[in-house]
């Protein structure tokens, strides 16, 4: 299977922003209970328990992860059916995400923000993304699940290649492959 990457990446203030995104033919509700309703979650994500709100910590289960392990997971805000931005803190370091929609012609658009503290990563971090949103979007349109072997090691050198570009952007030279 052939998969392109989409991720992008733009420089701020504060640091990097990964921003990858994709396109569902559903109203914004829908899709936003994909990304917050515990038994939705669990068909692509993983599942998680507690009291959601915002400045509360629930635990998730990242149920694609080797070991399936469970971690804390603050909400940091909950717009819906727009916005939640959230953060955890594991091994690999500190991860504050926020998952924006927004609505057009019966189309809803979902952007997947990682704010990043260091561009070091990207080459595992990005693979991974592109990863769950796929298996976001089989969760939701029935496909079959992708496998991660599509994604890394084969999209790594696109997003290694994003840190050392000018403004952060792919290459459009069509020298990517």
């Amino acid at each position: 299977m052939n998969r392109l990457p989409t991720g992008r990446l733009f420089r701020t203030g504060t640091g990097s922003d990964l921003v990858l995104s994709r396109t569902f033919r559903a109203p914004a509700e829908d899709v936003w209970a994909s990304l917050t309703e515990p038994e939705r979650t669990a068909r692509w994500f993983g599942p998680w328990e507690g009291d959601a709100a915002p400045g509360r910590t629930i635990k998730v289960q990242l149920a694609f992860e080797d070991q399936a392990p469970w971690c804390d997971l603050r909400i940091d805000a909950c717009e819906p059916p727009r916005r939640l931005a959230v953060s955890m803190t594991d091994e690999a370091g500190t991860w504050r995400m926020e998952l924006l929609l927004s609505e057009a012609d019966g189309s809803t658009e979902l952007r997947l923000v990682h704010h990043l503290d260091t561009e070091d990563g990207l080459g595992e971090v990005g693979p991974g993304w592109e990863y769950y949103l796929d298996l976001l979007t089989a969760a939701r349109d029935g496909s079959p699940q992708p496998d991660f072997g599509d994604y890394f090691p084969a999209m790594k050198p696109h997003f290694d290649g994003l840190s050392t570009r000018p403004g952060g952007q792919p290459d459009t030279s069509g020298a990517e492959a």
